[in-house]
């Protein structure tokens, strides 16, 4: 019903199911909004398709049989918002200021609709201005020429970006001379690129879809597919259907996890769906690396090790299960937060099963102890021979469409394995020293060390943990780049200089002197497909993504690639990948077939780990307890439903029963009870580590169905509350989903 202290606001019980009728009906909605409904057919015929565009949402992949209508009620809405006839006019720059401009919030900026021409804000003044493609270059490449060191400068990316894009945006970094390139990955997954690399020598999934056909469990794991990945609700829906089991990991019940209304079948429409989850586990925040070395426990006390793969093919299985022997099981049950009943029936699933797939996100990636949690995952799946064997795997399922190509096209912060084939074939000296990744950039930022950033895509200001410091951050650059698509908070916290380059999304045909250009992505699978866009360019002179980096190339290192070719012809480009990264041979031919190509992947084809040993390496480290205590509550930070990322699509959290308002915080009621605050008072959440007093100022609490001492609300609004400096030692990650905080009521 509707808040009586709020007539926008309402809250009613959460949704026990996802996708169905309502799915169908937002989708139609939302593209009707944006665009004509012969355009809006257009598009939605040609997602996912074999000759079409790949999402510009979710990495999930596509089947080789697809259907007519491959996407989901969240691809949709990125399609609409992405293919809008919307346009953001150049007279809104005149009428308002850029401080102006800062007041309005992050969804009325991105629904001026798409950006057109080149906007440039010179130092001293007050409005963007627009000018032509070449002056705004020609700005760029002066500016980054004024300084005095490459290390200056940063380079980011949105997973986004295709792989053609990304290759070209890191030899131009590298061949510029730095490796500042800071990327999502920094952000998200990269506790798994750590963990996996270290445990199997790939910091990739072991899976395809042939596994999932076969597994007799899935475990699902800090992800709420409903939401972040709906494909992969088909999937699993597949798997209960034929008779395998599900165990949903997480503090919150989900409704994707609890019931599937699949759209494309008549029960599914009628509401009449499948049950998802076996069973649901509301782990405690950070309690997941206990419930592993729980299962691992167990597992070696009911014989599930595969004795002669672990004698054949790992390391340290003897430490581990020396560690194993010698576990406390209730100390470790207490840590999860899970009571007797609910463990008894985890095992009863896990016991005596032969094919585990565990996927995660991140839920689990996005905490202090990340790296430890996958690695116990890890182990898990090792000792019980659950990697290299059908139906069986780790998966991890990433967030950003195109986020692990960008990563296997080079960009990292970190030098890449193929450095030196780089440099031998472009004729220049890769940077040996290690770059800046996120975090370390935003300090770099404000510490004077970096004065330059330029972002391909995404939304740093927003992205970052502790939002008042990355605006600061930003706002004390002398320069900052965005190449986007539409506007959002970044563009309105810039620099001295700033300049804004639109650019094509995926959706946009592309015309050039080579004819029709197509990109290519990687998926969560590992598996490279084509995606070429077909709808009209919302001006006939913007440039892609690949276009601004050749153009920036050219005028910056003129002599270290074909730049113009590149972007005349984006097969000039993939012949200098086929030549360079480990995969890619053969590529443009291999990418005529139907689905594209998968890449190898030592572990999953063969069992082989390119590890030092060249065997796989169980970790037998301590269990971290969770945090949290006393009055202390954990906050974690998640998605809506209308939002992808850190763009915002609308104010309904439908799944949750939350509308009408962001600024919520979700509280179990023994929880708000204790602290005297009623269901639906404001509150102020304080941070409660950091140097930094850090508040997010007038949140609504309501009671929901989460674990005593945890509570959740979205981000980038509680970003302000996360520390800078609470993040994964290993890799780097901000600790979003463990927050220490303190609820107090709204200060007035």
């Amino acid at each position: 019903m509707p808040d009586p202290r709020d007539p926008r606001v309402a809250i009613r019980e959460p949704a026990h199911s996802a996708a169905g009728l309502p799915a169908v009906s937002v989708s139609v909605r939302r593209l009707l909004a944006t665009m004509s409904a012969p355009r809006a057919v257009r598009s939605m015929l040609q997602i996912n398709q074999a000759d079409g565009f790949d999402c510009p949402g979710c990495a999930w992949p596509e089947r080789r049989d697809r259907k007519i209508a491959e996407f989901c009620e969240n691809g949709a809405k990125a399609v609409a918002d992405a293919t809008t006839e919307r346009r953001c006019d150049p007279a809104l720059f005149e009428r308002y200021s850029i401080a102006q401009l800062a007041e309005r919030d992050d969804f009325w900026l991105g629904e001026q609709g798409r950006l057109t021409t080149p906007l440039v804000r010179r130092a001293g003044d007050s409005h963007y201005r627009t000018v032509g493609w070449r002056e705004a270059l020609d700005l760029v490449a002066a500016e980054l020429t004024a300084l005095d060191s490459p290390d200056r400068a940063a380079f980011y990316t949105s997973g986004r970006t295709s792989n053609e894009a990304a290759f070209a945006y890191q030899l131009l970094a590298r061949g510029w001379g730095t490796n500042n390139l800071p990327d999502c990955s920094n952000m998200c997954h990269e506790p798994t690129s750590v963990a996996l690399g270290d445990a199997i020598g790939i910091g990739k999934g072991t899976v395809t879809f042939a596994d999932f056909d076969a597994a007799d469990l899935v475990m699902v794991v800090g992800q709420n597919p409903g939401t972040n990945h709906p494909r992969m609700l088909t999937v699993l829906e597949e798997v209960r259907r034929r008779g395998g089991e599900i165990i949903a990991v997480n503090p919150l019940p989900e409704a994707g996890l609890l019931r599937f209304d699949n759209p494309q079948r008549l029960g599914g429409l009628l509401g009449r769906g499948t049950p998802i989850a076996s069973l649901h586990l509301p782990v405690r925040a950070g309690g997941d690396q206990a419930l592993f070395r729980w299962l691992c426990v167990r597992a070696l006390r009911a014989g599930m090790v595969d004795v002669a793969f672990v004698a054949e093919h790992t390391d340290g299985f003897d430490a581990l299960a020396e560690v194993l022997r010698n576990t406390d099981l209730d100390g470790l049950a207490r840590q999860t937060g899970l009571d007797d009943t609910e463990l008894a029936a985890t095992w009863a699933l896990v016991e005596g099963k032969q094919r585990i797939i565990i996927c995660w996100a991140m839920g689990i990636t996005q905490h202090r102890d990340a790296v430890a949690t996958i690695r116990e995952i890890t182990n898990f799946a090792l000792m019980t021979g659950n990697i290299g064997r059908p139906g069986s795997g780790l998966s991890p399922i990433r967030g950003h469409s195109n986020v692990q190509g960008d990563r296997t096209m080079g960009v990292w912060e970190q030098l890449p394995p193929w450095h030196e084939a780089l440099g031998r074939h472009f004729g220049f000296s890769v940077p040996d020293r290690a770059g800046l990744g996120a975090v370390p950039t935003m300090h770099a930022m404000l510490d004077g060390r970096v004065t330059a950033v330029m972002s391909m895509g995404g939304n740093l200001a927003r992205a970052l943990p502790d939002s008042a410091a990355a605006e600061e951050a930003l706002t004390r650059c002398r320069l900052t780049v965005s190449v986007a698509t539409k506007l959002n908070r970044t563009h309105v916290t810039p620099g001295v200089v700033s300049v804004i380059l639109p650019t094509l999304t995926r959706t946009d045909r592309d015309v050039q002197a080579g004819g029709p250009q197509s990109i290519t992505v990687e998926d969560s699978f590992g598996t490279v497909h084509a995606s070429a866009g077909t709808a009209p360019p919302p001006d006939p002179a913007i440039l892609s993504e690949v276009g601004i980096v050749a153009a920036l190339g050219a005028r910056l290192v003129p002599d270290l690639a074909p730049w113009a070719s590149y972007a005349a012809d984006h097969r000039t480009l993939r012949a200098d990948i086929a030549a360079i990264v480990p995969g890619f041979d053969d590529f443009e031919r291999r990418l005529r077939e139907p689905g594209g190509f998968l890449l190898p992947h030592p572990p999953r084809d063969a069992r082989r780990f390119e590890t030092p040993s060249g065997r796989a390496a169980f970790a037998a480290g301590p269990v971290h307890p969770p945090y949290g205590g006393g009055s202390s509550l954990v906050l974690q930070t998640l998605r809506s439903h209308d939002q992808y990322n850190t763009h915002i699509y609308g104010h309904s959290d439908r799944y949750r029963g939350i509308s009408g308002d962001r600024r919520v915080v979700m509280v179990h009621p023994d929880d708000l009870r204790d602290r005297s605050i009623r269901d639906g008072d404001l509150v102020d959440i304080v941070a409660e580590t950091g140097v930094r007093r850090r508040v997010a100022r007038g949140f609504r609490a309501i009671t929901y169905p989460t674990p005593r001492g945890n509570i959740a609300g979205y981000y980038p609004e509680l970003n302000i509350v996360c520390d800078a400096d609470d993040i994964s030692p290993e890799s780097g990650t901000p600790a979003f989903k463990s927050v220490l905080v303190t609820l107090v009521p709204a200060a007035r």
